[in-house]
C-alpha cells in the first residue's frame, strides 16, 4: 500500500482514541476518497474494509475533515459493487419494494424487520456448517439425504420467527394508528 499524502490532509500517525471511543478499528475517510486504516498505519481498498466485514472485524468510517460517521454509506458501497460484479443477491422488484417503504409508516419496522430475517438465515447456516464439520464423502452424501427433513425443521423454525416478527410489526403499527386517530378524538 502506497503511504503518501493524501490530496487535502496529512494521515495521522496512529489510532486517534478520541476519533472512536469504542474497541472499533477507525478507518478515516479524505476528500480524495481514500479509505486511511489508524490501526495499520496505512492506505486501504474498499475490498480490503470488505475483508474486515467479511471477517467481523469490528470498524468505524469517519471523515477525515469532519468526523462524520460513514460507516453506513461504505458498507452501501460495497454492497452495490458486489451487486455489480456478479451475480445479483437483489432483483430489480425486490429493490423498487424496498425504495416503497422509504417515506412509508412501515419504514422504521421494516430495518428491524429484515435484520431478524437476516440473523435468522444467518444462524441456519451457521448450525448446518456445524452439522457438516468432519463428513467424509459416503457421510456427506448420508448428510444431504437428510436434509430435507432437516430443512424442513430448520427452515420452519425460522419461518416462526419470521412470522412472529411480522405479527409484532403488524402490532405496533395497530398501536401507532390507535394512538394517532386517538389524538384526533377517533376511536376504532
Amino acid at each position: 500500500m502506497s503511504r503518501s499524502t493524501p490530496d487535502t490532509a496529512a494521515p495521522p500517525r496512529a489510532a486517534d482514541p478520541a476519533a472512536a471511543p469504542s474497541k472499533n478499528r477507525v478507518i478515516k475517510k479524505y476528500p480524495n476518497r481514500r479509505l486511511y486504516d489508524t490501526n495499520a498505519s496505512s492506505y486501504i481498498t474498499l475490498a480490503q474494509v470488505r475483508q474486515l466485514v467479511m471477517e467481523r472485524d469490528p470498524f468505524v468510517v469517519l471523515d477525515a475533515k469532519s468526523g462524520q460517521d460513514l460507516t453506513r454509506s461504505i458498507l452501501l458501497q460495497i454492497i452495490l459493487e458486489e451487486e455489480a460484479a456478479g451475480v445479483p443477491m437483489f432483483t430489480e422488484p425486490m429493490l423498487a419494494e424496498i425504495i416503497r417503504f422509504y417515506g412509508h409508516a412501515m419504514q422504521g419496522f421494516m430495518g428491524s424487520y429484515l435484520e431478524k430475517n437476516i440473523q435468522a438465515l444467518a444462524e441456519i447456516q451457521t448450525k448446518l456448517a456445524e452439522q457438516s464439520q468432519g463428513l467424509t464423502p459416503e457421510m456427506w452424501t448420508q448428510f444431504m439425504n437428510l436434509q430435507s427433513p432437516l430443512m424442513q425443521g430448520v427452515m420452519g423454525s425460522y419461518l416462526e420467527q419470521s412470522k412472529a416478527a411480522f405479527l409484532q410489526m403488524q402490532e405496533q403499527m395497530a398501536r401507532q394508528a390507535d394512538q394517532l386517530l386517538g389524538a384526533f378524538g377517533i376511536r376504532r
